[in-house]
């Protein structure tokens, strides 16, 4: 027992830990008698938990989501378990995919370990590739970034809970759920690309004929969904997979709005409505995250638009006391695919690093109809090559228009840079005579953003001594 004083029963105490008999609220007046809520507000306090919970499970279920979608696109287009899709010579604006890039050649398939038991890849040399699981949360690179440093190898993914023999030869991981998604890159383009094998470990003595379905010009999505249909996605990985496979407290957000593994779900009329209520406002809060983070840690520069997916340098979302910061994890899964260690936290001269912006230099919209440039000084910091892509704002895919590539990159000779040794990058409707190598259309009625993009990112990156102009109204 405390020695400590009691506090008493003063009136400001008892306001303290009280409800008066009508709170005004968001959601409506709470009516109350001696602390105990009224019929109408019994109705009006449940359809608001509902609703923010719904809203949670928005925010926080994204990964998975993305996942569902991913692979109901693939299966779409004939990509099964055991087909690679991929993309040659490049991805187009053509898929609806989450920030692809014009200049590297993807692959990619989804293991199903409960059909086809433990599975094997093979990837060539120079493979830059990433297996996350269904809740798109890391399970191993493959690759350069992986055990086999580059050079090539065999990799064996074991399902959950797999308690037989694991044969020597490979490197093996154990997957927590039964689909695992492979993004594949490889540095020797399409033709390296076409050497990865999947097949189940039990044909390892004789492996079938590897399919491929090259999708780059298919006109297809792999988005998530933003009303009431966002929740089936969810529930597909609730049935589909171990309930360990995701932590308690995500699945406490799921059981809370009837999404519960081996049940059924079946809302009625009034929590579909909600429901779908909370898909789409959940879609305007991740926007207002994504393009007006409030995070000071989300920007590069004092005083810039320039904004970075990964504001802790972690690939899990964790802060350096350890909290998941949600708000970015959401932001990420929103715009963005793959996560692995070697995205968030690349080192000088290795892997990659980007930064985002909607914004021009007065802090308004960027504007299909208007003109804009964008000034890149010189010693751009990339020691493989650098990017600037341009995305729809609506499905966070590249921007469709007259070229199917919208970008501009310093893997093309035709890029001319200033006398100053700076390359500018003009953005409108119309070609700046003399300038269309440096030239990204855009679409009067619809706004864009930009993700510049540096790959083997190099010191002055890192130590901020180099950094990009804002984007200027021409």
């Amino acid at each position: 027992m405390s020695d400590a004083p009691s506090p008493g029963t003063s009136a400001e105490t008892l306001a303290s830990i009280s409800v008066p008999d009508r709170l005004e609220t968001a959601f409506g007046p709470m009516d109350f008698f001696d602390g105990m809520p009224l019929p109408d507000t019994v109705t009006r306090g449940y359809d608001a938990l509902d609703l923010l919970r719904g809203i949670e499970v928005f925010l926080n279920c994204l990964p998975g989501a993305t996942m569902v979608a991913m692979r109901r696109g693939l299966r779409s287009i004939g990509v099964d378990s055991h087909t690679i899709g991929y993309t040659a010579p490049r991805c187009s604006s053509a898929p609806k995919v989450l920030t692809a890039n014009t200049e590297t050649t993807y692959g990619m398939t989804f293991l199903a370990l409960d059909r086809d038991g433990p599975t094997v890849m093979e990837v060539p040399e120079g493979s830059l590739s990433v297996v996350d699981d269904l809740w798109q949360r890391y399970i191993t690179d493959m690759g350069i970034a992986g055990p086999d440093g580059g050079k090539g190898g065999k990799y064996l993914f074991l399902p959950p809970g797999y308690g037989g023999d694991v044969p020597d030869g490979y490197f093996v991981s154990r997957s927590p759920t039964f689909s695992c998604w492979a993004a594949l890159r490889v540095l020797g383009g399409v033709e390296s690309l076409l050497r990865t094998r999947v097949y189940p470990l039990s044909a390892a003595a004789d492996p079938p004929d590897q399919r491929f379905v090259n999708f780059a010009d298919t006109d297809f999505h792999m988005i998530p969904a933003n009303d009431f249909s966002f929740f089936g996605e969810v529930d597909e990985i609730v049935q589909e997979e171990p309930p360990e496979a995701l932590d308690p407290e995500r699945a406490g957000q799921l059981a809370s709005i009837g999404i519960v593994p081996g049940e059924p779900f079946r809302p009625d009329d009034r929590m579909r409505s909600i429901l779908d209520t909370a898909a789409r406002v959940g879609s305007g809060l991740v926007r207002t995250l994504t393009f007006k983070p409030r995070d000071p840690g989300s920007y590069y520069y004092p005083g810039s638009s320039w904004k970075n997916m990964f504001p802790s340098g972690s690939h899990e979302f964790l802060s350096p006391q350890g909290a998941r910061l949600l708000d970015a994890r959401a932001v990420f899964h929103h715009g963005a695919i793959v996560i692995t260690p070697a995205m968030a936290t690349a080192a000088v001269g290795a892997g990659s690093q980007y930064a985002y912006t909607a914004e021009d230099s007065t802090g308004s919209w960027l504007d299909g109809a208007r003109s804009y440039t964008l000034t890149l000084p010189r010693d751009i910091p990339a020691k493989d090559f650098w990017a600037v892509d341009v995305y729809d704002p609506q499905t966070r895919s590249l921007l469709r228009t007259d070229n199917p590539y919208p970008s501009v990159h310093s893997l093309s000779d035709a890029v001319q840079a200033e006398d100053s040794g700076a390359t500018v990058i003009h953005f409108g409707p119309t070609a700046p005579q003399g300038r269309e190598a440096n030239w990204i259309q855009t679409l009067p009625g619809k706004g864009w953003f930009v993700i510049l993009r540096l790959y083997g990112p190099l010191e002055s990156w890192f130590d901020r001594s180099w950094r990009p102009g804002e984007i200027e109204p021409a």
